[in-house]
């Protein structure tokens, strides 16, 4: 199991070091690599978000119970990834300027929508130490929940950052909406489970 979470652990991070040697070293990012740092790292801040939420739904269907120490890992390199995300936007788009950061995300929705992503990730991160499953009980599994707002507009913000209906939006608007789907049905055998006992 160990070897099996650093082989995840240096999966997640095959993408920001691809980045890294492509921006430093090939200087291979396109016409606009401001563009491309954007999209690359906001996608893969949105795949491990879904893959993350993918964790529990395959532990019921697989059974493997172990599977559900890799989503701790996962969310939080979902949230290094929003945070790269957010980091591109500031720095190369902004230049560190907070007026007119604060005019963009009240004036495009789909910035927006990324703010409310990233914003709800970000107790999530916070809370993802043992010590916090401990002090909070059973509301951090409550405040967990948090997880669906944040993909929810994480896709949202994709897609309406790319203005129309393309194959990867429909994709990652299906996933989620399968996901949550399966959580709506496990919730309601649990309850109907409850009601017979």
């Amino acid at each position: 199991m160990t070897l099996l979470k650093a082989a995840v652990f240096a999966a997640c991070l095959v993408p920001a070091a691809w980045l890294t040697y492509r921006a430093l070293v090939t200087g291979d990012l396109g016409v606009n690599p401001v563009e491309t740092l954007t999209h690359q790292t906001g996608q893969w801040a949105l795949r491990l978000l879904l893959v993350t939420l993918a964790v529990t739904p395959a532990r019921r269907f697989t059974g493997w119970n172990r599977l559900i120490t890799f989503r701790r890992m996962l969310g939080l390199f979902a949230f290094f990834y929003a945070i790269l995300h957010l980091s591109v936007w500031v720095v190369f788009d902004h230049y560190f300027t907070l007026q007119t950061m604060l005019a963009d995300v009240a004036k495009r929705p789909f910035i927006t929508a990324g703010s409310v992503a990233l914003l709800t990730m970000l107790p999530l991160a916070l809370t993802s130490t043992a010590w916090s499953i401990r002090r909070l009980g059973k509301r951090w599994q409550a405040l967990h929940r948090l997880i669906y707002v944040s993909a929810a507009a994480a896709v949202l913000h994709f897609i309406w950052k790319e203005k129309v209906i393309i194959t990867e939006t429909l994709i990652y608007a299906a996933i989620l909406a399968v996901l949550l789907g399966i959580r709506v049905v496990f919730a309601l055998r649990k309850r109907a489970a409850r009601a017979a006992a």
